[in-house]
């Protein structure tokens, strides 16, 4: 294993495996809320640091099946409940393009070790963009399944009726390969729809954030369908955020007290917060009748890029990514361009249920069309 200046790894495992099969001679990091055989199973919490899986998730079976490796737990936000991985216990991961920024979250180590070559593959969780942020900040790719598409056995929930795991890699191929490996099927026939929101549903993006996404508009040449939310992304946001807090506030228990006082403050905040079932249901349907069978949605992966750990995170950040969640739907993210100080920038894709296939097809296409993938400085 390389040098880790970046924090992405928290445990290295004895016993690595690897074997013949599609996935033989491939490095995996499993993000440390997903169960790793002999590993300590911590979702980014200290009280649970001497808690041992006593086996693998069913999604780490399957790759040790396919002959993968699995090298590494990997950091991430405490409990899953952030975005920048920034973790009171287990410290701060790197961004691999900038020592000193946020690589995203809540599986930032996930995008971190994929970024700087420590793993050739991680596996995430995504629960409102979890996948998709870091994935953006760290300029990989990164793929959010159908709600329920990949089996969830062995994961540390945040919220069990948004969450996902998914991959995270530096080539669309290998994103591929592993979801042969974990998913379920569905065919590559095209697109014929694009899928776009209205003046981004006013959401205020850095100017690379919007080259990248014009670039991907206009390389991917459909005709396009605009559509209107029922209410501010940030309003949308918060409500399916409230029932995640909830949630992890009921998992915690007696060992809410252990947290962090950050996380503690972000639970107190919210614990109280009114839920809006209503809101989410109407979101879903927007989305789901906007794509069809046929469409395809285009949106900015962040509104921004990277940016430096100690700052205030934006409020922003899962805008965009969050939606898909809510929608119960599949998306991936791809680089799309770099700011002016040299930091990735990125788009989504976002399909009908069960087309993560046709996803990653098109993200091909749009990926050699967009041409911006770059390892960081120094490889």
């Amino acid at each position: 294993m390389s040098h880790d200046p970046w924090n992405a790894i928290v445990d290295l495992a004895a016993d690595p495996g690897g074997g013949s099969g599609p996935l033989a001679g491939v490095r995996i990091g499993v993000k440390s809320n997903i169960a790793v055989a002999g590993m300590p199973h911590t979702g980014g919490m200290a009280h649970r640091r001497g808690k041992i899986a006593p086996r693998d998730a069913h999604v780490v079976a399957q790759l040790r099946s396919a002959g993968a490796s699995i090298t590494a737990s990997l950091n991430m936000h405490e409990a899953a409940l952030g975005a920048t991985t920034d973790n009171a216990f287990y410290g701060r991961t790197h961004n691999p393009h900038r020592m000193g920024y946020t690589p995203g979250g809540s599986s930032g180590g996930s995008g971190a070790a994929v970024a700087a070559g420590l793993v050739d593959l991680a596996l995430g969780t995504d629960t409102l963009g979890s996948v998709r942020l870091p994935a953006a900040y760290c300029g990989v790719y990164g793929l959010k399944p159908t709600h329920g598409a990949v089996n969830e056995d062995g994961l540390l929930y945040l919220d069990p009726a948004l969450d996902c795991i998914g991959p995270l890699a530096r080539d669309l191929n290998l994103i591929k390969k592993a979801w042969d490996v974990i998913g379920n099927g569905g065919g590559e026939e095209d697109f014929s729809r694009l899928v776009l929101l209205d003046d981004l549903a006013g959401v205020v993006c850095e100017p690379a954030v919007l080259t990248g996404y014009q670039a991907a508009r206009t390389a991917l040449d459909l005709p396009a369908t605009v559509i209107r939310l029922p209410e501010p992304p940030t309003v949308i946001r918060l409500a399916a955020l409230t029932g995640s807090v909830r949630y992890l506030i009921g998992a915690l228990g007696d060992h809410r007290a252990d947290a962090s006082a950050e996380l503690r403050f972000v639970l107190d905040a919210l614990e109280h917060a009114a839920s809006n079932s209503a809101l989410l249901a109407a979101v879903r349907a927007v989305l789901l009748e906007a794509l069809g069978d046929d469409g395809v949605a285009l949106l900015p992966t962040a509104p921004q890029a990277a940016f430096a750990h100690g700052c205030r995170p934006p409020s922003n950040q899962a805008d965009f990514t969050g939606l898909a969640n809510i929608a119960g739907l599949p998306a991936i993210a791809l680089p799309s361009g770099w700011s002016d100080d040299g930091l990735p920038v990125s788009v989504q894709l976002v399909g009908p249920a069960g087309s993560e296939r046709r996803l990653i097809a098109l993200a091909c296409r749009l990926d050699a069309a967009l041409n911006q993938y770059r390892p960081p400085k120094g490889e």
